[in-house]
């Protein structure tokens, strides 16, 4: 029996800076910048051990080649 190899991105995030670090690597990957994307400041102030991560706000161009890449994304699987 083969066993899968898990990387860190098949592993559940352990904090919410870890999540949105993971999201801006795969984003910029794609070339993609979301100079906005951040850790809620609200909820991580609040200690909520699932704080938000705000993507923020984004031009039209990026906008259409993030949904470019979801396409992109649904079509290799």
């Amino acid at each position: 029996m083969e066993t899968a190899k898990v990387t860190d991105g098949d592993r559940p995030a352990r904090s919410a800076e870890e999540a949105v670090e993971r999201l801006r690597a795969a984003l910029r990957d794609v070339g993609i910048v979301l100079p906005s994307l951040r850790v809620d400041p609200v909820t991580a102030a609040q200690g909520h051990p699932y704080a938000l991560v705000d993507l923020g706000r984004c031009n039209l161009g990026v906008a259409s080649r993030l949904a470019a890449a979801l396409r992109a994304g649904r079509e290799d699987a």
